[in-house]
């Protein structure tokens, strides 16, 4: 069987670092809020080109804490409404509902699946403070269009950089281009911690200082609370974890890149949908590309200012066949996976939003299919599936 994701693998090549990294934390006695997370905050802000990063307990906890930090600092007051695509993992709309905020669904991009920038701005009404910008699959959302929009209407502009770590737009890396971002090192993801893990960059100071009492408590100073908080801190073990890996993410970026690639070229069976890369590409495409390549090195080079936007969290093929099509494939030995098969407005957490109708959503949510990706495929394995889908 070929895995989809086979993190076993994936960690095994840093194995040894990963135990050194065990050990030193076990032997110094200090697990939460210590030099550890210090170093990785440090490491990963400076990864994003930002001013702050801070360890928070999940990818969840960092969007609610972005929100009740603007909460919290009379940016926004309940009841305000953030746009939000309608198509996402039901963790974006959580973080706004949680924190009492409203959220108002606006429909894709069939070809990205990320938000449609052109629909904002009907969605926009007197109570609208911001923009949620899901980096969907590994693909930048934001565009010139969603900039514009949230800067002539004053609206902050707050990414869900769940998936997308190390993306590039305009210069900028993601988890650096908005108001605000929030990063999950959930372990399947592309920077995975081992175990759950996540945090805030911002440049925004006042932000981060608000945040950093929050994830604590509401807490600067010990059993003196400013704020109602929570507790959510990135721990000692898991900050170690992600500075060895963070080491690696570009290396391993390349070699999803690579996969992608080889999928872009290769597939070619008529009943597939293959995924469309963001129409505006990067100025620093090149400066930005990282040349360690681990296979097909030629059939990436062609193409790395257009791929540089997306570091394929998942490659997401769509087609009318979906269910024949998965069953096909875990016969023939390919696992596969669907990101997702039920729309955040058609789960029943969500009830009163039930009624809505998104019909793009819809359709992708019963078309999607995430073929393998990782940067431990062999070239076997990315042939054989290839090979196996065109065969469909």
């Amino acid at each position: 069987m070929i895995k989809f994701l086979d993190l076993q693998k994936i960690n095994a090549q840093y194995q040894q670092e990963l135990r050194e990294a065990a050990t030193r934390v076990i032997d110094s006695g200090w697990y939460v809020l210590g030099k550890e997370l210090a170093s990785f905050e440090q490491n990963y802000a400076q990864y994003c080109g930002t001013t702050h990063a801070l360890g928070v307990a999940n990818g969840l906890d960092a969007l609610r804490l972005i929100f009740k930090a603007y909460i919290a600092l009379g940016v926004m007051q309940k009841g305000d409404e953030v746009l939000v695509p309608a198509n996402t993992y039901i963790a974006s709309v959580l973080a706004v509902t949680d924190t009492g905020l409203t959220p108002v669904f606006v429909e894709p991009d069939i070809n990205t699946y990320n938000i449609d920038s052109s629909k904002l701005e009907a969605a926009i009404t007197s109570k609208t403070k911001a923009v949620l910008a899901v980096h969907l699959y590994g693909q930048i959302a934001v565009d010139s269009g969603m900039v514009a929009i949230c800067k002539k209407y004053g609206l902050k502009l707050v990414e869900d950089a769940a998936q997308s770590h190390g993306a590039v737009w305009n210069e900028k890396i993601s988890g650096g281009i908005g108001d605000a971002a929030g990063h999950s090192f959930y372990p399947g993801k592309n920077l995975g911690a081992l175990g759950d893990a996540g945090a805030v960059t911002t440049n925004d100071t006042e932000l981060a200082t608000t945040i950093e009492a929050l994830r604590n408590y509401g807490s600067h100073k010990k059993y003196e609370n400013k704020y109602q908080g929570l507790n959510s801190r990135l721990d000692e073990l898991q900050a170690a974890f992600l500075n060895v890996k963070l080491n690696y993410l570009q290396k391993e970026i390349a070699a999803r890149r690579a996969v992608a690639n080889y999928y872009l070229q290769y597939i070619t069976n008529p009943k597939i949908l293959l995924p469309k890369c963001h129409t505006e590409r990067s100025r620093s495409a090149e400066t930005n590309y990282d040349s360690r390549l681990t296979f097909h090195d030629s059939h990436l080079t062609s193409h790395i200012s257009r791929l540089t936007s997306h570091v394929w969290h998942l490659f997401v093929i769509r087609t009318k066949n979906r269910e024949q099509l998965q069953q096909y494939l875990t016969k023939n030995g390919v696992q596969t996976l669907i990101h997702y098969p039920i729309p955040p407005h058609q789960q029943q957490a969500y009830k009163q939003y039930n009624s809505l109708s998104f019909p793009i959503t819809e359709k992708i949510h019963n078309e999607v299919l995430s073929l393998p990706i990782s940067p431990v495929m062999t070239d076997e394995e990315i042939e054989k599936v290839v090979e196996i889908v065109n065969n469909f």
